[in-house]
C-alpha cells in the first residue's frame, strides 16, 4: 500500500511518448533520480526521534512513476506536491562541509569553520531582524507560497484569485478580522481605490481592468511595499528553512560523536582479555 504522503498526491507514469508531459506544465519527481546515499542506514539508529526529512517515500516508487509538481501561470510551483518538492530540495541542499564530523570533540573543530557557520547564523538573523523591524503588518501564508494560496482558493471557488483578493485572504485571522489595525486601514483603502477604478471603468473603455489590481496595490502600497508582500512569504519560508538546517546539522553531528564513542567503548570493551 503507498504511504498515506505520496497516496493523495498526483504520480503519473514517465514514459518517452508522455503526452501529458509535453501538454502541461510540470515538474517530476522520482525514485530513479534521488540519491540513495541519502538513506542513513537503519542499524546506526539508536533512538526513535523526528530525525532528519529522508522521504522515503519517493525510494518507494516504481521507476517509472513520477511525482507530478503543478505550476500557476507564472510558472510558481503549487499544490501539495509543491511542499514535498521543498522537501527534497533540503535534503540536496545538506551537506557537511561547514562543520565536518571527523572531529572527536567540538573543541578540536577549526575556529575558521566555526567562524563561518556563525557569520552564516549572524547574516541571516541581521536580514530577518532588518525586515522584522521595517514590516508594519504581517501575513497568515505561514511556510506556504501566496501562488500555493491562490491556487488552493481557485480550485475551492472555481474562479481566478486576484491580487487584492489574495492581499485580504492572507492578511486576515481565522476569525476574518485584520491581522493589525493597519492592514485593515490598507484593506479599506484598497476596496476604495477599487471602487474608483470600477466607475472609471464603466465609462472609460481604454481602462485594462485586468491590470487594475496591480495598479491598484502600486498606488495604495507604494512600488516598493507592493514587491514587498510577495516577497514576505518566501522570505519567511527561507528564514525558518535555514534555522531548521543550522539545527538538523547540530544534531546530526552530536548524534555522530555519541554513535562513535558508543562503537569505540564497544570496540575496547572486546579487545579486553577476558578473565
Amino acid at each position: 500500500m503507498r504511504r498515506r504522503r505520496l497516496r493523495d498526491l498526483s504520480i503519473v507514469q514517465n514514459t518517452p511518448n508522455s503526452e501529458e508531459g509535453n501538454s502541461e506544465q510540470q515538474t517530476v519527481v522520482g525514485s530513479s533520480n534521488v540519491p540513495e546515499t541519502l538513506d542513513e542506514p537503519e542499524e546506526f539508529q539508536t533512538r526513535r526521534v523526528r530525525g532528519h526529512t529522508l522521504l522515503r517515500d519517493l525510494y518507494d516508487l516504481d521507476p517509472v512513476e513520477r511525482l507530478k509538481v503543478s505550476r500557476n501561470t507564472h510558472g510558481q510551483l503549487v499544490g501539495s506536491e509543491a511542499r514535498l518538492l521543498a522537501g527534497y530540495l533540503g535534503i540536496l541542499a545538506r551537506n557537511a562541509n561547514m562543520l565536518p564530523i571527523n572531529y572527536e570533540s567540538w573543541y578540536h573543530m577549526p575556529d575558521s569553520n566555526k567562524n563561518q557557520a556563525l557569520a552564516n547564523i549572524k547574516d541571516r538573523e541581521r536580514v530577518g531582524t532588518s525586515s522584522r523591524q521595517k514590516q508594519k503588518f504581517t501575513h497568515t501564508a505561514g511556510s506556504r507560497s501566496f501562488a500555493s494560496i491562490a491556487e488552493a482558493e481557485e480550485v475551492k471557488s472555481g474562479q481566478k484569485v486576484g491580487r487584492l483578493q489574495l492581499f485580504e485572504i492572507t492578511h486576515r485571522k481565522k476569525d476574518g478580522s485584520p491581522m493589525t489595525s493597519e492592514a485593515g486601514e490598507i484593506m479599506e483603502k484598497l476596496k476604495e481605490k477599487k471602487a474608483e477604478y470600477e466607475a472609471i471603468a464603466s465609462s472609460d473603455s481604454s481602462v485594462n481592468l485586468e491590470d487594475i489590481d496591480n495598479r491598484i496595490i502600486t498606488e495604495v502600497l507604494g512600488p516598493k511595499r507592493a514587491e514587498a508582500v510577495e516577497r514576505e512569504a518566501a522570505a519567511a519560508a527561507r528564514e525558518a528553512e535555514a534555522r531548521a538546517m543550522v539545527a538538523e546539522q547540530s544534531k546530526k553531528y552530536d548524534d555522530l560523536q555519541l554513535q562513535l564513542q558508543q562503537m569505540i567503548h564497544m570496540f575496547q570493551q572486546s579487545q579486553k582479555p577476558s578473565s
